[in-house]
């Protein structure tokens, strides 16, 4: 090994220090605290990313951090309905869900998905245990009710988008008692409703929920974007709630980025400290929020 490749490994062992240096005021505020991430889009799709993902999950358990992994599934759900020749079609952003739709959801999400996830976080070390809403009573759902304007007479129609909910109740018994096990809970969105259906609920509103319940510490939001901009189309960092509701007033928050929003501000109001939307397309995303000054994304509330 040459004097230069000895001063270059050098170089990298002096910035990890550093790096970990950085990080230990951080790792002491979330010492024994809840967080709660939101897994899905590219992050999940890509498997380096989905490895790496995994990896950081098991480094915060480690250190004394509690995460709760809410996952989401759209295009693998997507993928299994047109390989049933089930056809499936959006409303507002949601899925219609007939009962042979809700099927497939569940098989996918409670199934595939949610094994696939506990298995990589098996893999690197860690200890997950995988469920769904409907485990231990957990998620309570109701159906979801829309309307839409009709463009020519100008009068509101109630929309029937089937097997959709939302939670009406989360009791998290089961998942503290997953974490109080040292175990890392991976939760599929689906839910039971008070008359035994089984509804497709969005992952990021299950997160949003099952983190007031658990009053966590933080809500991660990982998406395929980089997090909230500005008019400029300039990443925001930090945004108070005012300043949150006032861009969606203004159109500059539009788009899918309202409803994430709207479960932040929701997490909030309900007792969570901060919610932070991440860009999942970033490598390690999760860990350079969690314990850098430089962030992943736009936070959502206080930093302290």
């Amino acid at each position: 090994m040459t004097d230069n490749d000895l001063e270059a490994r050098r170089i990298a062992w002096l910035e990890t220090a550093t790096t970990l240096t950085e990080a230990l005021p951080n790792i002491l505020k979330y010492d024994d605290q809840t967080v709660v991430i939101k897994f899905g889009g590219h992050a999940m799709g890509n498997e380096n990313l989905a490895k790496q993902f995994a990896r950081d999950v098991v480094l915060l358990k480690q250190i004394g951090i509690h995460p709760v992994i809410v996952h989401g599934g759209g295009p693998q759900i997507g993928a299994m309905l047109e390989r049933l020749k089930i056809q499936s079609e959006f409303v507002q952003g949601l899925r219609v869900t007939d009962q042979a739709t809700v099927d497939v959801v569940e098989m996918v999400l409670a199934g595939h998905i949610n094994k696939e996830i506990v298995t990589s976080i098996t893999q690197v070390g860690g200890r997950a245990v995988g469920i769904s809403g409907k485990d231990g009573g957990l998620i309570t759902a109701r159906k979801i009710h829309r309307t839409e304007k009709d463009p020519d007479s100008q009068i509101e129609k109630i929309l029937d988008l089937g097997f959709v909910g939302e939670p009406s109740a989360i009791n998290p018994a089961i998942i503290e008692t997953i974490t109080d096990s040292d175990l890392i809970p991976v939760i599929a969105p689906i839910g039971a409703g008070e008359n035994g259906h089984t509804y497709n609920i969005n992952a990021d509103t299950a997160a949003g929920a099952i983190a007031a319940a658990l009053n966590a510490k933080r809500l991660y939001l990982l998406t395929d974007v980089a997090g909230v901009l500005d008019d400029k189309g300039e990443l925001i960092e930090v945004l108070s709630p005012e300043k949150a509701r006032e861009l969606s007033a203004s159109g500059t928050i539009k788009g899918g980025m309202i409803p994430k929003v709207e479960t932040c501000l929701n997490a909030i109001a309900a007792g969570v400290d901060a919610a932070v939307i991440l860009d999942g397309r970033t490598p390690h995303a999760l860990l350079l929020e969690l314990f850098t000054e430089h962030g992943a994304g736009t936070m959502i509330g206080s930093p302290d």
